[in-house]
């Protein structure tokens, strides 16, 4: 038995707890009387999931179908969800834990509900178990959307505590302040329409994570759908277009410290260069067609671009033209512990869409 019928027998709904009157404003509730019929839903999942678990930021789940209303299931992991029908956000949930939800009151018709993902989750998987519709209602499929996008990188594509009003967090503020569907991808994506992945982690990078602290770096995490390496990610349906990548902010933002491999910056530099070039040419192999955009902050004095730049620059030399660099200079960070605010997120986007439309052959 999959996991979408398991949890149907613990859906709530019930005519004197939700109306389900033709006309009725549209509303959201925690349900438990099992209805008297349902039927299960596919969720299109767009992002990296192992079955019902996911770890990387801003995944969104989304499901089409005729009739008044649609059942979700959350499951374990502190998480923040924004819940959207026909485009609308209609609520958002924190730390909804395991519950049913019953959207409805929608007036009868065709539909699609959307349910995004505002956070980051490095210590654990959280979990969504999918759709479920009345057996009088009816599920349609999704219509394909024919552009797709890739963001890979670290806090700065995460979104991390953009949506803060001060630069000094707690880890809590952090979390809570995190919200990966204001992500300058997400605004990237949102203005072509197209399907997105944000594959990013807050202090990766690609030899050395912020401050030489452990765990994976990008590249070595990237190949997952989680992050202990136990699903390895596929997905035949996923060819994105345009790939966008931003690394090196942890690889150069701090001093390096006794006991790190690098015993220079020479030696980290070179280092960095020869994992970047692999990373892309990786990159390359499984999206041959696509563009790659790189692009790079002017902290560190500069040596992320100069650094990031390289790279661009070996491969380009070796041939390769569907690749670019482009810095980006001169950001607020007013987010928390000086991340890209919103308003940074904004003029990131701006330029990324700039340099898009001045290629438009980048979508071929």
């Amino acid at each position: 038995m999959n996991s979408n019928r398991r949890w149907l027998a613990a859906i709530a709904c019930s005519a004197m707890l939700v109306s389900t009157l033709t006309g009725a404003a549209p509303r959201l509730a925690r349900v438990s009387i099992p209805p008297a019929g349902v039927q299960d839903v596919a969720a299109d999942v767009h992002g990296r999931s192992a079955g019902d678990r996911y770890q990387w930021p801003g995944l969104y789940f989304e499901a089409k179908f005729n009739g008044r209303g649609v059942y979700f299931k959350t499951g374990t992991g502190d998480v923040i969800l924004k819940v959207l029908v026909d485009g609308k956000v209609l609520d958002t949930l924190t730390k909804p834990s395991a519950a049913s939800w019953l959207i409805d009151g929608l007036k009868s018709g065709t539909h699609t509900v959307r349910i995004e993902t505002l956070t980051e989750s490095q210590a654990g998987a959280y979990e969504f178990h999918g759709f479920a519709l009345r057996k009088s209602d009816r599920a349609l499929p999704m219509t394909a959307r024919p552009r797709q996008i890739e963001f890979i990188g670290d806090s700065h594509t995460v979104g991390y505590g953009n949506t803060s009003k001060t630069r000094e967090c707690t880890e809590d503020q952090v979390w809570a302040t995190t919200d990966t569907t204001q992500s300058f991808g997400a605004k990237v994506a949102d203005h072509y329409g197209a399907d997105y992945q944000i594959n990013a982690i807050s202090g990766r990078g690609i030899v050395r994570n912020y401050d030489g602290t452990p765990d994976d770096p990008l590249p070595v995490a990237y190949p997952f759908a989680l992050l202990d390496h136990s699903v390895t990610y596929e997905d035949s349906r996923w060819h994105p277009q345009i790939i966008v990548i931003a690394l090196g902010t942890n690889d150069f933002s701090t001093q390096l410290h006794a006991g790190e491999p690098w015993a220079t910056r020479d030696a980290l530099h070179a280092d960095y260069e020869a994992n970047y070039l692999k990373f892309l040419e990786g990159l390359r192999a499984r999206n041959p067609n696509a563009f790659i955009i790189v692009w790079a902050t002017d902290l560190a004095e500069r040596e992320i671009q100069q650094e990031a730049g390289k790279v661009v620059a070996q491969l380009q030399n070796s041939g390769q033209d569907r690749i670019a660099f482009i810095p980006v200079d001169a950001l607020t960070m007013e987010g928390c512990n000086w991340h890209p605010s919103l308003a940074d997120h904004a003029t990131i986007a701006d330029k990324l869409i700039q340099f898009i439309d001045e290629r438009n052959m980048a979508w071929n």
